[in-house]
C-alpha cells in the first residue's frame, strides 16, 4: 500500500522557518521524482519545487532563495526546508511521488502551512 504522509507543518510568524517531511511507503522511492507543490484557499495548486530521482532540483520563481528540498533514500524521506517565511507561503502543503516511466503518481494527504504577518 503506498503511501506518503507529510509532517511539519503549522503556525509561524513571518521571517519565521519550518521543515515540512514527507515518509514515503509502498513503492521505490529512490526511482521517483519528489515534489511539494501546494494550495492556497481559492487557488490552483502550484508546484513549489521537485528532486529528481538523481538529486537535481528546481524550484518555483517566488520560492528560490528562501526554500530547500531534499531528499534522503536511506530513509525513504523528502523534506522542505523554508525560511524566511511570508505571509503569501500560507497554504497546504502536499507531497508527490512521480515515476514518468510507468506512469505512477502518488499523493500524500497535505500539511497546513500558515504564517502571520
Amino acid at each position: 500500500q503506498v503511501q506518503l504522509v507529510e509532517s511539519g507543518g503549522g503556525l509561524v510568524q513571518a521571517g519565521g522557518s519550518l521543515r515540512l517531511s514527507c515518509a514515503a511507503s509502498g513503492f521505490t522511492f529512490s526511482r521517483f521524482a519528489m515534489s511539494w507543490y501546494r494550495q492556497a484557499p481559492g487557488k490552483e495548486r502550484e508546484l513549489v519545487a521537485i528532486i529528481s530521482a538523481y538529486g537535481s532540483s528546481t524550484y518555483e520563481g517566488s520560492v528560490k532563495g528562501r526554500f530547500t528540498i531534499s531528499r534522503d533514500d536511506a530513509k525513504n524521506t523528502v523534506y522542505l526546508e523554508m525560511n524566511s517565511l511570508k505571509p503569501e507561503d500560507t497554504a497546504v502543503y502536499y507531497c508527490n511521488a512521480l515515476r514518468t516511466f510507468t506512469r505512477e503518481n502518488y499523493w500524500g494527504q497535505g500539511t497546513q502551512v500558515t504564517v502571520s504577518s
